[in-house]
């Protein structure tokens, strides 16, 4: 199969693109034009608005009075004898140290949290704003907040001055190495200190196998089975493009493979290979025959006569749906179930991650593709930093570079630094077709020459969503529940988009709920369900070995298969080469 070769670009575009890839390197990939037309259109709709800009006059004045009387009654009582005239959010992290409570500190960070609810309400609810540029309003409102933060200033943060009293300046100069150091490793694009502990092959994605398959785009791993006999259907695993695989791979204490190995499964997982300018015509129809297609044929080669479990990851899950569906569509029965990690099929209400997704963002990075053939990792760095400022930027700083305090890097964190790039093409296409049009859900989206619809798969899904997923949102993963029919069982698990699905047996405070909706039933609203579901301890790894179990094949036990076929022979140990590309 070959790629139809991409237009060539026109006159004007030889000189617009590499202009619009500069303006793309000079803002983190950033539009500048898609900000300062929603905050037109945010400033222009306000001015028409009397009432509403007298609602936060009167909202200012009822701020500054509760602060007023705050201030008074701390002077009168002692500040830790008075109630906070504003309480953060529950999750809100930034001011539980008791040294906040203490004057001036108190009346600062309260001031700060005042102001933060006045920009919310003053950037919502106007008259005439469109959704999207309401959203991106308000967001950006919270990050020039967040910047402004006591929190993250040395001179206002009350527990960096008492570091800096008690080491007599110490965590400072430490702090300015840190910095120092993360600089020039930005400039030399090295990993942060503490990657060269986690090498594949070595400290992570260790479990044994071989690789059975590898052409332009994939690799594909079978591992070694770690018991006497096997169940019966085996688990291809399809991660997503935009990271290396071993995320289920990571330390053998942290493996979701390892695990899934150890209770007895045969398992497959593709490994993708890291694009260079050499695949920037590759498309997503090269991803789907080249990857999921290609991949599912060689397992039937090396398993015959047994049906799929396939489970997808985050885009891999996005992907695997399409080809469950144009399967079905095709009468290709070959999938036993589906599973689905913290993946989107319904792409209109994709969270905070749709802020970034217009027209004028997506050309933006169109520009860049067409200089390089590919979009990098770090030219969306700074799209996800901001999604969780707190976490990924300002608290990293003050930790780091205010308290001179540098935490120890884990598999995760490790693997999160070991970043991919995707082929312009692909990236354009998915983009658009999907973030910016949702074709996918919409029964729009062709696959070989035909649109393919959710609703044509009939095999058992399990569904897992995260509760504090800022990629693919639970609430919005929760709607294949309205596009596919078949028996699905949803499972909305503690953590994270990756913290959350890297969720083994053991680890504390961990927590999942999960429900099975019949073939055919009616669903509930997202938040009925989180009402209604039962909340069990600990990890949902094993509930979900037990519903693969379930859902297999009736004579459960088998004879290990060997390593590879004669159509397919093992080619090189796991963890392959593609994974180790840079």
């Amino acid at each position: 199969m070959r790629t139809t070769p991409a237009p060539s670009p026109s006159a004007a575009d030889k000189i617009d693109i590499p202009l619009h890839a500069a303006m793309a390197r000079a803002s983190m990939s950033l539009s500048h034009a898609s900000m300062l037309m929603a905050w037109l259109d945010w400033a222009l709709h306000i001015a028409i608005s009397p009432g509403k800009r007298l609602e936060l006059l009167r909202l200012a004045l009822t701020q500054a009075e509760a602060l007023f009387h705050y201030g008074e009654n701390c002077a009168a009582s002692g500040p830790l004898q008075v109630e906070c005239c504003v309480q953060p959010p529950t999750q809100d992290r930034r001011f539980h140290a008791d040294a906040w409570r203490l004057w001036p500190f108190n009346v600062l960070h309260q001031s700060f949290l005042l102001t933060e609810r006045w920009w919310d309400a003053a950037t919502h609810g106007v008259w005439g704003v469109s959704s999207h540029h309401e959203d991106m309003v308000a967001f950006a409102a919270r990050q020039w907040l967040d910047m402004a933060s006591p929190g993250n200033q040395l001179m206002t943060n009350p527990v960096v001055l008492q570091r800096t009293f008690e080491q007599h300046g110490a965590n400072l100069v430490c702090g300015a190495l840190n910095a120092l150091g993360d600089f020039e490793r930005y400039l030399s694009n090295a990993p942060p200190p503490g990657a060269e502990n986690f090498v594949p092959g070595r400290d992570v994605a260790v479990t044994a196998g071989k690789v059975v398959l590898r052409n332009r785009l994939i690799e594909l791993i079978q591992y070694a089975p770690a018991t006497p006999k096997v169940y019966a259907e085996p688990i291809l695993i399809v991660p997503a493009w935009i990271m290396k695989y071993y995320i289920l791979d990571l330390s053998p204490e942290d493996s979701l493979i390892r695990y899934l190995v150890e209770q007895g499964h045969t398992v497959f997982c593709i490994s993708w290979k890291n694009p260079g300018e050499g695949e920037r015509d590759l498309a997503m129809n090269d991803y789907l025959e080249l990857g999921v297609m290609a991949a599912l044929d060689a397992v039937n080669d090396i398993v015959p006569g047994r049906r799929v479990h396939a489970t997808g990851y985050c885009l891999g899950g996005t992907l695997l749906s399409m080809a469950a569906a144009a399967m079905a569509r095709d009468g290709d029965e070959r999938l036993a179930s589906m599973t689905l990690f913290a993946a989107h099929t319904d792409f209109a209400d994709p969270g905070e991650l749709g802020l970034f997704i217009d027209e004028a963002q997506i050309s933006l990075l169109d520009a860049q593709m067409a200089e390089a053939g590919y979009l990098t990792a770090r030219q969306m760095a700074g799209a996800f930093q901001m999604l969780r400022s707190y976490d990924l930027l300002w608290s990293r700083m003050v930790g780091e570079y205010l308290m001179g305090e540098r935490a120890p890097l884990n598999d995760l964190m490790a693997w999160n630094a070991d970043t991919t790039r995707m082929p312009a093409r692909m990236q354009g296409e998915y983009l658009r077709r999907l973030f910016l049009n949702n074709d996918l859900s919409e029964g729009r989206y062709p696959v070989r020459g035909r649109p393919v619809s959710l609703g044509d798969i009939s095999q058992p899904v399990f569904l897992a969503g995260t509760e504090t997923d800022h990629v693919a949102p639970w609430r919005s993963v929760y709607k294949l529940h309205h596009l596919c029919p078949a028996e699905l069982t949803f499972v909305l698990t503690s953590g994270g988009h990756n913290a959350g699905i890297v969720s083994p047996p053991g680890h504390p405070h961990g927590h999942f709920r999960m429900e099975t909706r019949r073939a055919g039933g009616s669903s509930l609203a997202p938040d009925l369900w989180l009402s209604t579901a039962t909340d069990h301890a600990g990890s949902w790894w094993p509930a979900w070995h037990a519903w693969l179990v379930a859902h297999g094949a009736s004579d459960q036990a088998a004879e290990s298969p060997a390593l590879g076929s004669h159509a397919y022979p093992p080619l090189a140990d796991a963890p392959g080469t593609y994974v180790l590309e840079k």
